[in-house]
């Protein structure tokens, strides 16, 4: 049993199996890097779709370099940036960015494999996380919680969204963003290739 699944009702058998898969953080951040691989290399390019799915996954990538340059992951809560307008922004960038490529590839079983992922690794890894970040900031957590949505921004609390010290060093050495960006981008290098852009 992991420690993200220690303090949930226990479980055997297949359903224990699965529930540890759901919580696996490591399975899901190579799941989604695959995904977005595979979507690039085998899309047969619609412009149309392409034209939506790359400025898409172009936004998800801002998003997650955004949220990871704010993040001190245990040490203390961040609340400010894309934090200021919603709880998950590195989740909401990564729906961007999957969803960004399925669009853009054009291959019709890409979106419904992209929902799966989502239904399958993204309700556990936010009740995670907010069951984690309640136990170790308390009442700030709840408070920031409580006006706070889980992956859609909060569009009242714009102005908060560029508060704060956004930290390249932080993004790169603390999170490694930097390598998923340049994943990404060769990938959308790949994409408009095949999409006939250059």
């Amino acid at each position: 049993m992991s420690h993200r699944t220690q303090d949930l009702p226990p479980r055997t058998g297949f359903s224990h199996f699965i529930r540890e898969l759901r919580y696996h953080e490591l399975s899901r951040q190579l799941f989604a890097v695959v995904l977005i691989a595979v979507f690039a290399i085998t899309a047969t390019p619609v412009r149309a779709l392409a034209f939506v799915g790359l400025p898409l996954a172009f936004i998800g990538m801002l998003i997650r370099l955004h949220a990871s340059g704010y993040v001190l992951k245990n040490k203390e809560l961040a609340r400010e940036g894309p934090y200021a307008l919603m709880r998950h922004p590195l989740y909401t960038g990564n729906i961007a960015l999957v969803t960004g490529f399925a669009l853009a590839g054009s291959n019709w079983w890409a979106l419904p494999l992209s929902a799966l992922f989502f239904w399958f690794y993204y309700p556990p890894a936010i009740e995670y996380e907010d069951r984690k970040l309640a136990g170790i900031f308390a009442d700030e957590w709840e408070a920031w919680a409580q006006q706070t949505p889980a992956l859609l921004p909060r569009v009242s609390n714009i102005a908060y969204a560029f508060h704060g010290t956004w930290s390249l060093a932080r993004s790169t050495r603390r999170n490694g963003e930097i390598f998923i960006a340049l994943l990404v981008i060769v990938c959308m290098a790949i994409l408009m290739r095949r999409a006939g852009f250059f």
